[in-house]
């Protein structure tokens, strides 16, 4: 992708009526990795993430807890959702509420769109419901209950009986697009990833798409249907819409057109929403699908799926408070191939956090610094000639520049990690080898001792660049010590190893403090 170029990217809208885990947290850090890296790369960038607050499960705790849907979807927001953008350091540009007004006008427009073009009619309706999924379910998803469920059909995803529904409602004509669909998935093969994910998808609509319910009357907590108030809009209809209300559907303000078409990052227990049903609304209404589907692995602890009913369900901030914000994002970007399923320990976590972190980053950082200020009262100092040692490193941090870059693109963030901590890797033998406290014994072997560590030098502030949209807290930090030119943020990627410097050094607290215990 050119720098320049429009990047909109989502993540999934989280139900609120869910408490966020480390689940959650995954998808929100690995979008706003992305977001931040493309905004380096000078791209015009916007960052959309938000909540779901219609539908039954709603309804049903606010009753339980005596307030209005309304004022329990307030509280979890302000108490559990948007406090985790703080504790995640998320980037995002704007965060959408499906209460919102500008959502709710904008997704009944959207509808009306679709029934003046003949896309929805209205039918008798009885299928086995899930509650917990706002879903009516297929029969490969039910299966037979076990333990006190034993003898009822329960949802597979939450091993609970369903509810049988019997309803007059509105449809959506998705068996029309079944061809389409298949149509585009062949001409755009990147347009569903993983590879696994896109297989998954073509299979299920080559098996046969039936039409789909997208209106309730059994309850009222959800957007009316514009021309029928007696039904509310399936809570997956109205909530998949956030991706355009967001940007200004239906305005002429440009917005929209300047932001459409969307990266979306979602679970992949959300994936058929999202790459079936989703792209079908969009054709019938004559809107280009997304630019790319991009279906997450489950995080699994002890070998189960996050889960909060099960107590899987670790809160971000027991990592967070523990081991700090950075920690959590490389941990869970650099751990986890992003795409696959992976597995979460605490052993894992504190292992990496010193190896990689503490001793491979943090030490390389404080260790150059310390001798720009023992050997060179803290100047940069001035490099008569490089010798062929110097020469790989500003080589290879070039080439890595271009290479995480590349992984970037591909969202294979676990990958362009990799390949920066090449660099790391590298300055460390580099120091190892170089011995800069052995240069520093006779005057002269000075200036090989300032070639050194101005390489060094001239690494760390690559790194900060390439490191900034992973560890924001350290690499600020990084940056600062370094004496560096201008915000780290507005820093281009492409431009890496052009940083600029004051040409002296500053102090650098230490970036990241050893931890005694894992919990």
């Amino acid at each position: 992708m050119a720098s320049g170029d429009s990047f909109y990217l989502t993540t999934p809208i989280f139900y609120v009526n869910d408490v966020p885990h480390i689940g959650h947290a995954y998808a929100e850090v690995a979008a706003d990795v992305l977001a931040r890296w493309h905004r380096q790369r000078g791209d015009d960038t916007w960052f959309l993430t938000g909540t779901d607050e219609h539908g039954q499960k709603i309804l049903r705790s606010a009753a339980a807890n005596d307030v209005t849907p309304k004022e329990w979807a307030d509280k979890l927001v302000e108490e559990a959702w948007k406090p985790l953008l703080k504790t995640l350091n998320l980037s995002n540009d704007d965060f959408i509420r499906t209460t919102d007004e500008r959502h709710e006008v904008r997704v009944q427009k959207f509808l009306s769109q679709l029934n003046d073009a003949g896309f929805i009619y209205e039918d008798e309706f009885e299928a086995l419901y899930c509650v917990g999924c706002e879903e009516f379910k297929p029969e490969s998803e039910i299966v037979a209950g076990e333990g006190q469920y034993e003898g009822q059909q329960v949802c597979a995803i939450h091993s609970k009986p369903m509810e049988l529904l019997s309803e007059r409602n509105y449809f959506f004509r998705l068996s029309d697009f079944e061809q389409p669909l298949l149509d585009y998935y062949e001409a755009n093969p990147d347009f569903i990833q993983p590879q696994s994910a896109r297989n998954e998808v073509v299979s299920f609509v080559r098996s046969g798409l039936h039409d789909l319910s997208i209106s309730r009357t059994s309850f009222d907590w959800g957007i009316k249907v514009p021309w029928d108030d007696a039904h509310v809009i399936y809570v997956w209809f109205d909530a998949l819409l956030n991706y355009v209300t967001a940007i200004g559907f239906g305005d002429d303000d440009g917005e929209f057109e300047r932001r459409w078409p969307a990266h979306h990052v979602v679970g992949k227990d959300i994936l058929r929403f999202h790459a079936v049903i989703w792209p079908a609304m969009l054709m019938a209404a004559g809107i280009e699908p997304p630019q790319r589907v991009f279906a997450t692995g489950w995080l699994l602890v002890g070998g189960e799926k996050m889960s909060k009913s099960k107590l899987t369900g670790i809160p971000p901030h027991e990592i967070t408070d523990v081991f700090g914000t950075d920690a959590f994002r490389y941990y869970f970007m650099r751990a986890i191939h992003f795409g696959q399923d992976g597995s979460f320990s605490w052993e894992d976590l504190h292992a990496r956090y010193h190896a990689e972190l503490a001793n491979g980053f943090g030490n390389l950082a404080s260790r150059v610094i310390a001798m720009v200020h023992k050997y060179f009262d803290g100047e940069l100092p001035e490099v008569a000639a490089r010798d062929e040692a110097d020469e790989r490193i500003l080589t290879l941090a070039n080439s890595i520049t271009a290479t995480a870059d590349a992984a970037i693109d591909r969202f294979a963030i676990d990958q362009a990690i990799a390949e920066v901590w090449q660099l790391v890797d590298a300055l460390n033998l580099y120091i190892t080898e170089q011995q800069p406290w052995v240069l520093a014994k006779s005057e002269d072997t000075r200036d090989r001792l300032a070639a050194v560590l101005d390489t060094a030098v001239r690494g760390l502030g690559v790194l900060a660049v390439l490191l900034h949209p992973i560890l924001p807290q350290a690499t600020d930090k990084l940056w600062a010590a370094l004496g560096a030119e201008g915000a780290l943020d507005e820093q281009r990627i492409a431009d890496a190893l052009d940083w600029r410097s004051s040409g002296r050094v500053g102090e650098l607290p230490a970036l990241f403090p050893r931890v005694e215990q894992a919990d």
